[in-house]
């Protein structure tokens, strides 16, 4: 299912335009989806953000803040978002084969909604090594 053409192709666009109208509709159940007669429903849509996480089956998962053009078609580059603060100066590219990736979700929200404290989405397992005394 995941391969160069679903992520540079129209997939995920489809799957981030799916999530938009889903969040736009829950906050207008009355307008109609495709109709361009509801204005602040349209207004509404086109504010939205969205977040994209990439989850592995190794059980890693990252949130993808854009996609990286390295010249690899194999494989999946993008800048990811760090999860600790110390490293959010910098920016980490990650390349994934795309045979690792297990699912992809795509949360949308409007800015003015978003929740107080932004969920982080670890890129490292929990758990995965026993803590050092």
């Amino acid at each position: 299912m995941f391969n160069y053409d679903w992520f540079h192709g129209p997939g995920l666009q489809r799957q981030i335009d799916e999530a938009k109208s889903r969040c736009a509709a829950k906050k207008f159940p009355q307008a109609r989806p495709g109709k361009n007669g509801n204005a602040e429903y349209q207004k509404y849509k086109g504010e939205l953000e969205t977040r994209t996480i990439l989850y592995l089956k190794d059980g890693l998962s990252y949130e993808m803040r854009e996609m990286a053009d390295i010249g690899v078609s194999s494989a999946l580059a993008f800048e990811c978002v760090p999860v600790d603060e110390n490293y959010q100066v910098g920016a980490y590219v990650i390349v994934v084969p795309f045979e690792d990736i297990a699912r992809v979700e795509v949360f949308a929200v409007h800015p003015d909604e978003k929740p107080a404290e932004n969920i982080r989405i670890p890129g490292f397992k929990s758990g995965a090594t026993e803590p050092r005394e």
